[in-house]
């Protein structure tokens, strides 16, 4: 299975808020899509999306950028991408073209199969054991902040 460029910048991003460390200053959209190597706008709709799940939280102003929330710390690595991705199958069986097996297809089922396997082997997972060392400390260093 291949995830969409979306799920990947998402969970990058995820990744690199993990990271941020008590008394550092939350970073900002803008930061986040320089260290994930994406444009503004990507970063900024990946965002939004965690937003709505919960996994980030945004403030404005003085004081403000991304912070990740509880769940997002403790999230299941499947259930976020799950989110991310969808319900949508691995092939598109009912498409502009429709499959002529679709009715006695194996093959579908065996996808669909193998899809939930995919997703299941990442429950286990939260995002917290994903930037655990060496992942944590690469990410930190990935963004070039001017101190004081």
């Amino acid at each position: 299975m291949r995830l969409t460029k979306f799920t990947d910048l998402a969970l990058r991003s995820v990744m690199r808020l993990a990271v941020v460390r008590d008394g550092d200053e939350p970073l900002a959209t803008r930061e986040v899509a320089e260290v994930v190597g994406v444009p503004y706008t990507h970063a900024a709709k990946a965002i939004t999306r965690l937003q709505h799940l919960g996994v980030v939280e945004a403030r404005r102003g003085r004081g403000g950028g991304l912070t990740l929330t509880d769940l997002g710390r403790n999230a299941s690595v499947g259930w976020l991408v799950r989110e991310l991705e969808g319900d949508g199958e691995v092939v598109d069986c009912e498409g502009d073209n429709p499959c002529p097996l679709r009715g006695a297809c194996r093959l579908r089922r065996a996808l669909r199969d193998a899809q939930e396997a995919f997703y299941a082997a990442l429950d286990p997972l939260t995002v917290t054991d994903l930037v655990a060392s060496p992942t944590g400390p690469v990410l930190i260093g990935l963004t070039d902040r001017p101190s004081g």
